[in-house]
């Protein structure tokens, strides 16, 4: 059996080493997993015709929300939050995709792994897939949030509206942008970091580089911080388990 991600680019992703290395550890040597790198979402249809043997696919930047027009079914999670990150490909007479999002599990377990007190309040960078996935798991646990994006509109603020105030208020920083992904590394988002204290709460979905910009200015104040890798794990796990729940 196949199984893959698409996406684009592709160089940052440690999907292929975390399921090549289970496919190894667990003895699966009829399984394996591939880069997709696609630019289009509508190349979605051709990589599922030419691998007839491909089972599951989870989607990655900038792909969440546009593959859904080329999906069959829609999990009501899924659906709800407005973004896939996984498809699970049902093939008999037809070919059937069925697409879910395993982000939200990802994230919320992870998240779950702090103390934080009920009543924080967190500010969400970034518009895109992963946001809405981090914004549902949010909702779920019963914490308030801002959304902060570059553009100004009824439910979101841009970067530069963030006072001290704002920032006192808010102590969870989560970033679901890629500004600081590899390869440019560099990059910053342009954030308070004089506002950060050591009550604050720095979550970087990027897993690589393991330490961010974004992680460091966080450690730089006495903030605790964590990256992706955790939520990369969970959520992967989260779709091997719905891609071969009816295959085992």
């Amino acid at each position: 059996m196949q199984f893959g991600l698409i996406g684009y680019p592709l160089g940052h992703s440690y999907s292929k080493g975390h399921f090549s290395n289970k496919f190894e550890r667990e003895g699966l040597v009829d399984c394996r997993y591939d880069n997709f790198e696609i630019s289009s979402a509508d190349q979605l249809k051709e990589i599922i015709f030419r691998h007839p043997d491909l089972r599951g696919l989870n989607v990655t930047i900038p792909h969440k929300q546009a593959v859904i027009p080329f999906i069959d079914e829609i999990d009501p999670t899924a659906l709800q939050i407005g973004a896939v990150n996984t498809i699970k490909i049902f093939r008999s007479d037809n070919v059937c995709l069925k697409g879910y999002n395993t982000d939200v599990i990802g994230f919320q377990k992870s998240l779950e792994r702090w103390p934080l007190r009920s009543s924080i309040n967190a500010l969400v960078f970034g518009t895109g897939g992963s946001s809405l996935a981090v914004k549902h798991a949010l909702n779920r646990l019963n914490i308030k949030y801002i959304s902060v994006s570059r553009n100004f509109s009824h439910d979101q603020i841009p970067y530069e509206s963030i006072t001290r105030e704002i920032a006192a208020n808010h102590l969870l920083w989560i970033n679901c942008t890629p500004v600081g992904m590899f390869p440019d590394i560099t990059s910053l988002l342009p954030l308070p970091y004089d506002c950060l204290t050591s009550s604050h709460y720095l979550f970087d979905l990027i897993y690589n580089p393991d330490m961010t910009r974004f992680l460091s200015m966080g450690v730089r104040a006495g903030a605790k911080v964590m990256n992706g890798s955790i939520m990369l794990y969970e959520q992967a796990e989260a779709s091997w388990r719905i891609w071969t729940e009816e295959q085992e």
